[in-house]
């Protein structure tokens, strides 16, 4: 076969950005890239291992054997090895194999850069390209209207290895069964946007794709990168945005992988205090070392860029931001502040959100943050971290508690639904109820409620309602939608059998119903990140356990009214005061027959009194179902 050709895509402007950890696209430069030098084709490779003596790239063309193609060094300082190899090209299967300066050491390690990846237990990357052919045009131009922060967001977070399966084949559904099914389904649905967990490459189906391998490559478990863009087109043209879960957290430490890449801790920081996450038994990545920060932030706008996709939910951003996390006393070293920040990790947050928003302000990166670091979702300028929204933990918590409790025990504990106000404006919150609050032995969303079906059924139902009429955007994780009775397991499809039954094809309807309600009511969105968007009319009957609050839009003529009953005792006539005089009409009840509810306590258009009540000029009485809530509306 044919020698390495001196070439390079590199400019010394790349260069310089790279060591200053500026450069964003690194995509373009680095891996492997079908191109033609002097008229002959092949594929140029780029990569970066500071600590070689050697590189060589092994693959099919050359029996895998060491030496054949030996990449050259830069004169600059860079670390990048490059070459031309004629003849290679797409579909060929490739390693780099690095003997080190360091220790004499030899790794063989797949393209950090690679565009498509073997198929796991398979561990090699694949030389690719596609001319794929977007037809999502139409979405593109206009999707800064849905994914503006006064714009209903209702996600629903997906396992692409569990949603659904090929039973008959045992298989997974691959991106383009997915094109069709999944779209379908959550177009009927009528949620806004869809949140992958991980489909970076990852070698271990138990990690659920939070342990990457393959930072630029879609997992070929389900099929050609082309093949998921396809699945995204798709999802655009049917007006749905698409949400990657992306984990610049941690890497895990196999052979193939990032860690000790090049004989040297190069991707992960060299002290262990810092360096290795002991929950995960995993590497953590140098956020100081310059080119690191430029792989980083890279790969965030590669997705943005490559797969038009709408926004990155980031991993674990809680385990970047301390240095104590996860750590006993010693086992950690206070910045030069002294504090327990870590700050490189956090001027890399900045930087990364400065650099996707600059490039795609139509977009948003979203926070899972478990602390109350400030400032989460404020912009840079103000000296926030700069992501559009952050998960709000703490309302997921004390909901999930709150609703676990007997009915008859609530009224002691009202201050665990109503404590959520004290902070809900402090950041840009995203209510989840995700995939981690279905595992490990916390039982599925159902599965928590109390009561006997009925109740349980009902609960679960009030508990969508409340969670959709609370400020915030929402987050359904897959199965939830229907009730699904046990808790997810990675390894098989979601119960769709259970739609057979009524309570939880009640569920279902349920959530089509509240997520028509949300897009179509600017009360529930337009001021969701705003404490203008929200007025208790009374927080304080905790003996009834019932909640009445007001939702706020632009126009005082959309104010919507909600009223909430935490128990299973139906209240009738009950006297609440208004926001102003007119006629009110019941929107919104999940007591309807069609969700499984009794159907027996529905509202007839009412005209407000002009009694005052709760400190407000107007009230009216109302029937509020058992477990059960409704929304009412000002008729024109």
């Amino acid at each position: 076969m044919a020698e390495v050709i001196v070439h390079s895509l590199f400019t010394d402007f790349d260069i310089d950005l790279f060591k200053s950890g500026k450069h964003y696209r690194l995509y373009e430069k680095f891996g492997s890239h079908i191109t033609t030098v002097d008229g002959v084709k092949g594929t140029y490779f780029a990569v970066w291992a500071p600590s070689a003596k050697m590189v060589s790239v092994v693959g099919d063309f050359n029996y895998w054997l060491e030496g054949d193609h030996k990449l050259s060094v830069r004169w600059d300082g860079s670390g990048i090895w490059e070459g031309f190899i004629p003849e290679v090209g797409k579909g060929n299967i490739y390693k780099y194999k690095i003997h080190s300066h360091h220790n004499d050491i030899k790794t063989e390690k797949a393209d950090p850069y690679a565009r498509r990846c073997e198929h796991p237990p398979n561990t090699a990357s694949i030389v690719w390209d596609d001319n794929y052919k977007w037809k999502d045009s139409k979405w593109m131009k206009k999707r800064k209207n849905h994914n503006a922060l006064d714009a209903p967001f209702s996600v629903y977070e997906v396992h692409l290895g569990s949603w659904k399966k090929q039973i008959e084949e045992n298989r997974f559904l691959s991106y383009k069964e997915l094109a069709d099914e999944l779209v379908a389904y959550v177009k009927e649905m009528n949620f806004t946007h869809v949140e992958l967990m991980p489909v970076m490459e990852y070698p271990y189906d138990p990690s659920w794709g939070y342990q990457l391998t393959g930072y630029f490559a879609p997992t070929s478990r389900f099929g050609y990168p082309e093949e998921f863009k396809l699945l995204v087109d798709k999802l655009h043209q049917n007006d749905i945005g698409i949400i990657l879960d992306w984990v610049p957290s941690h890497f895990p430490e196999d052979a193939h992988g990032l860690g000790f890449f090049d004989g040297s801790a190069l991707y992960e920081h060299p002290d262990k205090r810092k360096g290795y996450h002991p929950d995960w038994k995993s590497l953590i990545f140098n956020y100081g070392r310059n080119e690191v920060k430029s792989f980083l932030i890279s790969n965030a706008i590669f997705w943005l860029d490559q797969y038009h996709a709408d926004g990155l939910r980031v991993d674990a951003v809680a385990s970047m931001l301390f240095l104590d996390y996860s750590r006993e006393e010693g086992e950690w070293e206070p910045n030069m502040f002294g504090g327990r920040e870590n700050l490189e990790a956090i001027s890399f947050m900045r930087e990364m959100n400065e650099a996707v928003y600059g490039a795609f302000p139509d977009v948003q990166t979203i926070a899972e943050e478990s602390t109350s670091f400030p400032m989460v979702s404020k912009p840079t300028s103000l000296g926030g971290l700069g992501f559009g929204m952050k998960w709000m933990m703490g309302w997921m918590h004390d909901t999930l508690q709150y609703f676990a409790k007997e009915p008859i025990y609530r009224k002691h504990h009202q201050n665990d639904l109503t404590f959520s106000m004290t902070y809900a404006f402090t950041e840009n919150f995203m209510l989840p109820l995700s995939h981690d609050e279905v595992v490990y032995g916390k039982h599925s969303i159902l599965g928590r409620m109390p009561g006997d079906e009925w109740q349980r059924f009902a609960n679960l139902r009030l508990l969508y309602s409340y969670m959709f009429t609370h400020p915030g955007t929402n987050l359904l994780f897959q199965g939830s939608e229907f009730g699904q009775s046990e808790e997810w397991n990675f390894q098989q499809s979601l119960d769709w059998h259970l739609l057979q039954y009524e309570p939880h094809k009640g569920v279902q309807a349920l959530i089509k119903d509240l997520n028509t309600l949300y897009k179509n009511e600017p009360a529930l969105y337009e001021k969701q990140f705003s404490g203008d968007g929200f007025e208790w009319i009374d927080y304080n009957d905790s003996e009834n356990s019932v909640l009445v609050y007001i939702r706020k839009g632009n126009d005082e003529t959309n104010d919507l009214v909600i009223a909430c009953n935490m128990t299973p005792v139906p209240r009738g006539n009950y006297k609440m005061g208004v926001p102003r005089k007119g006629k009110l009409k019941e929107i919104f009840n999940s007591d309807l027959k069609k969700y499984f509810g009794s159907g027996e306590y529905k509202n007839k258009i009412q005209s407000t009194n002009a009694n005052p009540w709760q400190f407000r000029d107007n009230s009216v009485e109302i029937d509020i179902p058992p477990l059960g809530a409704v929304v009412l509306k000002y008729s024109k």
